[in-house]
């Protein structure tokens, strides 16, 4: 045992001289690793930016574990979570690599004491909180575009039947918006100025969200457009298929919530008012049961 604590000591004295070691280094780092510094530099915290130059030599390690199929996956995961604190891939398997890394020495600390489970838990923290904070980005994203967007929609209307066109109601009325939904729209407006057709932006903009709503405008948008709708009603018609999606989606979600707050009231709240009562009726009643039961 004692031998075992010492290598794991060993081991980390060596691991720390070098992190700092290559920190210092100046390495040539990847295409994506450099924007991601770059851009990180104000979008993130000077401990994730250490974090990152720390496992930016095992990133390619990591990204050739993980295969071309699953980098592929995780580039649009991390478009749809719209590069959260100027993440790419590159930076995400930097990340995995010290976290995974710091989730290892620390699970073999505790089992050395003997502490199996926390050893378990650490080791899957470690490993997994890159992609758990991955997945919640991506979730708050599309909930903000999902907020956003039928009143953008609204706005959009007002703006193209004042009498600009559709592309500089829609430069215009993103200039006036924050958030993700207007990244996306200035993403696309920059493809529509490097000559990418306007179908096909749309198309990538619909690919790099999951909101149903995005999906929504998309379709519709171009549907008129084949069709040769006016651009005013078909923005009001999907604004108000929205609101009346939001809806739905309300009604459904607080349909889901009553049994659970069913359950709560039938576990927590209903037995402790039974035994409030009995505890009343006994301290009022004034009788000494324990001589009752004695007798």
């Amino acid at each position: 045992m004692g031998l075992l604590l010492a290598a794991v000591l060993a081991l980390s004295v060596c691991g720390a001289f070098a992190g700092v070691r290559m920190y210092r280094a100046e390495a040539k780092l990847p295409g994506d690793l450099v924007l991601a510094l770059e851009v990180g530099a104000t979008r993130t915290t000077a401990v994730g930016s250490g974090v990152d130059r720390l496992g930016m030599r095992w990133a390619p390690s990591v990204l050739g574990l993980m295969g071309p199929r699953r980098t592929d996956a995780l580039r649009r995961r991390i478009d749809m979570a719209g590069n959260p604190g100027g993440m790419t891939v590159d930076r995400y398997a930097a990340r995995r690599a010290v976290y995974g890394l710091l989730g290892v020495l620390a699970a073999l600390a505790l089992l050395l004491r003997g502490q199996w489970a926390l050893a378990a838990i650490i080791l899957l923290y470690g490993l997994t909180w890159t992609d758990v904070l991955l997945r919640i980005a991506i979730r708050r994203r599309r909930d903000d575009i999902e907020r956003t967007l039928p009143d953008f929609l609204d706005v959009l209307a007002v703006v193209v039947s004042a009498g600009l066109g559709f592309r500089q109601a829609l430069e215009r009325v993103a200039d006036q918006y924050a958030g993700p939904w207007a990244d996306e729209v200035r993403i696309v407006l920059r493809q529509l100025d490097m000559g990418v057709g306007r179908r096909e932006a749309f198309d990538q903009l619909r690919r790099r969200n999951t909101s149903e709503q995005v999906s929504m405008f998309v379709t519709a948008l171009q549907q008129g457009e084949e069709l040769g709708a006016p651009i005013v009603d078909t923005l009001i018609q999907i604004a108000n298929d929205m609101r009346r999606t939001d809806a739905q989606n309300a009604r459904r979600a607080a349909a889901k919530a009553v049994p659970k707050t069913t359950l709560v009231v039938t576990l927590v709240m209903l037995p402790a008012t039974m035994i409030l009562i009995a505890l009343s009726f006994y301290y009022g009643s004034g009788v000494d049961f324990t001589d009752i039961l004695g007798g």
